[in-house]
């Protein structure tokens, strides 16, 4: 597998350039970081990779194919996203993990919720009774259920407690090892430094740097 290709990238809203002309490879089995202040573009670049947004100029390719090639349900399959803010879809936690996977058993179901650190029992919790590190564990294995070759984390660790950002890292690096692909949005430049194998780095929607962790002057600031 290649990877994403962004090939000259421009969004616009309005008037507003959310990207401009960004050109990059993320490359397969690799995790990628995009790093940036508020308002940068990093979600707006993160939602083009499984057409959640559609670039208004430019193209993004996945392994040499432009994705409005590809069926967008088997490219949501492939391209799993865990947002910022935890969406749960259904009434109770099993459900809501087999949203992408229906025919998934419940010893399926227990080994996703332990994989992501909930303990048994978890399957029957009520979805609107979790607390927010809850949700985004839970948004967390109903990505990983469908057994994505890429996973997408905008700011996963984003106001949650210690232990629950440390389950969603482990998680990116167990998919890492897996020879999966993480595409990772975060503001933590320790992190960033601590798995990213390639840093992006935008600036008002344009790209103003590209390169391993240690060739970029931004995570020096954190």
């Amino acid at each position: 597998m290649r990877g994403f290709l962004l090939d000259h990238v421009t969004v616009t809203r309005g008037d507003a350039h959310l990207l401009t002309e960004i050109t990059a490879d993320i490359p397969a089995g690799q995790c990628t970081a995009v790093v940036g202040a508020s308002g940068a573009g990093k979600t707006t670049l993160l939602r083009l990779l499984n057409r959640l947004d559609d670039p208004s100029a430019g193209q993004v390719l996945l392994d040499d194919v432009p994705l409005p090639e590809l069926d967008v349900l088997a490219l949501r399959r492939r391209v799993g996203l865990v947002a910022q803010r935890p969406v749960l879809l259904t009434d109770d936690v099993a459900t809501d993990l087999r949203v992408g996977r229906p025919e998934l058993s419940d010893e399926a179901v227990d080994q996703l919720l332990k994989h992501v650190g909930l303990p048994a029992g978890f399957a029957q919790r009520r979805t609107s009774e979790l607390s927010g590190g809850e949700a985004q564990r839970v948004c967390l294995a109903r990505a990983l259920a469908v057994e994505p070759e890429v996973l997408l984390l905008d700011e996963p660790t984003s106001a949650l407690d210690g232990v629950t950002s440390a389950v969603i890292i482990d998680a990116a690096r167990d998919h890492l090892a897996a020879d999966g692909t993480v595409v990772l949005v975060s503001h933590d430049l320790a992190i960033v430094r601590g798995i990213a194998h390639t840093v992006l780095v935008l600036d008002h929607g344009h790209l103003t740097a590209e390169g391993r962790p240690d060739e970029i002057d931004y995570l020096e600031a954190g």
